[in-house]
């Protein structure tokens, strides 16, 4: 995950950061071993990466960071570790909630309230089962109080603030990444469940990016607030499987989500706004049924950046650290299938001032593993998180020359 928020609290001191990796195409170099010691990665802009292994984990799935320089990490399979300054495992969290993890569902995102260090708050997501039928599953989001030990620590005044609805059968897409904007809002990806046209039927929540207080309330301001339940909590639609979701330092939300066969897609949200699917893509479907193009259909918002073949991204973060200081304001994306850090960069938009940033794929950086999440820590290295069994948590640093 990532989270301007979590940046900011985190900054007290810390040598952890987190960030995660995928790529079908680029140039990468070595597999990395277990070992501790740093194994060099070449990106495709001849940049190399020093990436030293910290810890293994059981299919992680998201990190951020606390204010004493520890770090959260939660594994689909839901468990919620603490980690040390250095990176390694302390203990669980525990009265985390009880998860049924199949396919694509399990535990989820976890990020803090921007002051939690005075309040300790903290949200996190995960995937529930239906209580009279447990073919039936969806996300759920929770607020909770985060108290932590020298060796773990521990959940109180849990309370379920968001539920995907309905629940549906299938245990993929599901989303459930969490931001929290800078004047308050929790945000929340909400996958359209391998379902397709829930993606643009407002009396559901899937297949959107919702926007709610912090209490699980609806805000009266969203765009189409009075429209019923599920309408209110809308602030845009059209999304198929948004696994991340962040704010640049410009306050500027932006969601990157898998297409079908191809078509991955990096997008800037705005209000009220519908992006196309499954009306629209710049993929097709699985068994080669064409679907029209976003350029064919302009009444729906394209893309940002679209990838063909896909990169399967998963996590997002902007970066605003020093370590890598050419990088200010890139993001970085997590690839699945394409087993690549992939970074992206913003250029000033030619017209009328006030425009969105021109985006475009800079550089990846590769090393044969799917990566689950990236996160920028507060000594300003990037974290990746690998997906699957045993995969590792890496702190990526420039390497000497």
């Amino acid at each position: 995950m990532s989270h301007n928020f979590t940046r900011a609290v985190g900054a007290i001191a810390s040598t952890l950061v987190l960030c995660h990796c995928a790529s079908a195409q680029g140039s990468a170099t070595s597999a990395l071993t277990q070992n501790t010691a740093p194994e060099i990665i070449t990106g495709t802009d001849g940049m190399k990466l020093a990436a030293t292994p910290l810890e293994t984990f059981a299919s992680a799935w998201a990190m951020t960071f606390v204010p004493d320089g520890r770090a959260i990490v939660t594994e689909k399979v839901g468990d919620i570790w603490l980690l040390s300054p250095q990176g390694k495992k302390l203990g669980k969290v525990s009265n985390s909630p009880t998860v049924d993890a199949r396919g694509q569902g399990g535990m989820g995102d976890f990020i803090l309230h921007p002051d939690f260090a005075e309040n300790g708050t903290v949200f996190l997501s995960y995937v529930e089962r239906d209580a009279g039928d447990d073919s039936l599953s969806g996300a759920a989001v929770e607020r909770a109080t985060l108290t932590l030990s020298e060796t773990g620590g521990a959940l109180s005044n849990r309370e379920v603030i968001w539920r995907q609805a309905p629940k549906v059968e299938g245990n993929g897409h599901y989303g459930h990444r969490l931001a929290v904007s800078p004047d308050g809002h929790l945000f929340i990806s909400s996958g359209e469940r391998q379902k397709f046209n829930p993606a643009q039927n407002m009396a559901m929540n899937l297949g959107k990016i919702i926007r709610i207080n912090q209490d699980g309330s609806v805000p009266e301001d969203n765009p189409f607030y009075g429209n019923g339940a599920a309408a209110d909590q809308v602030w845009t639609l059209g999304h198929r499987n948004p696994l991340g979701i962040a704010f640049d330092s410009d306050g500027r939300l932006w969601e990157q989500e898998m297409g079908p066969k191809g078509g991955d897609e990096l997008n800037l949200i705005i209000r009220s706004k519908n992006y196309g699917y499954p009306f629209v893509s710049e993929g097709e479907h699985y068994d080669g049924t064409k679907i029209p193009s976003h350029a064919s259909m302009p009444i729906f918002e394209a893309p940002s950046v679209a990838w063909v073949p896909a990169i399967s991204p998963a996590g997002l973060m902007f970066y605003d650290g020093d370590t890598f200081a050419d990088w200010k304001g890139d993001a970085f994306i997590g690839g699945l299938s394409s087993k690549a850090l992939v970074r992206v960069s913003f250029a000033p938009a030619s017209g009328d001032g006030g425009a969105a940033p021109e985006a475009s794929e800079a550089a990846r950086y590769e090393w044969d593993k799917r990566i689950r999440e990236p996160e920028q820590g507060p000594d300003g290295a990037i974290y990746v998180l690998e997906d699957g069994e045993g995969g590792r948590l890496l702190r990526l640093t420039p390497a000497a020359n």
